[in-house]
């Protein structure tokens, strides 16, 4: 017998339980709708039901508002990004612009397009004329004296008068 108690293996042995004799309902009631008796409730716990549910309120507001925030965010960053691809657009505009105006001004170009459609020259010697001037100033000196009068204001105006007379 000593040897049936020694146990091989790592998993202890399982106690097997005691079978108890199940019990056929054979004494069921039937219990009948009765009409709820009014529960009392506290009012401790009526404010921790308010205050429960003013918490739960709270913070559905503290969501909605910060959900609709990033809506706005979201909104404000589209716009944004569509107003960058529109500039970039016109910066793109801009430049081509630039390049066409640039090669246009070339002075090559310029004469070519004056000798072609408005049949334009170059100037012989014969169609220089030289002008001398002389070295007179015709700028001429001012004849009457210029008196600008500052903005004042009726104070300073009075003790104007008042030092004048």
């Amino acid at each position: 017998m000593a040897r049936n108690m020694y146990q091989y293996g790592t998993s202890p042995r399982k106690i097997q339980p005691e079978r108890q004799p199940q019990r056929k309902n054979r004494n069921l009631r039937v219990v009948e709708d009765l009409p709820r008796q009014k529960v009392k409730i506290s009012v401790t716990q009526k404010r921790k039901q308010l205050q429960l549910t003013l918490i739960v309120i709270g913070i559905f507001m503290v969501l909605l508002t910060i959900s609709y925030r990033n809506s706005q965010i979201n909104e404000k960053f589209s716009t944004i990004q569509s107003l960058k691809k529109e500039l970039s657009s016109i910066e793109k505009e801009n430049e081509q612009t630039k390049v066409t105006i640039e090669n246009s001004l070339n002075l090559n170009t310029i004469e070519k397009l004056a000798k072609e459609k408005l049949g334009m020259q170059k100037l012989t010697n014969r169609q220089t004329v030289y002008i001398n001037l002389p070295k007179k100033d015709y700028v001429e000196a001012p004849t009457e004296e210029v008196v600008i009068e500052k903005e004042q204001n009726w104070f300073q105006k009075l003790i104007g008068k008042i030092l004048q007379k």
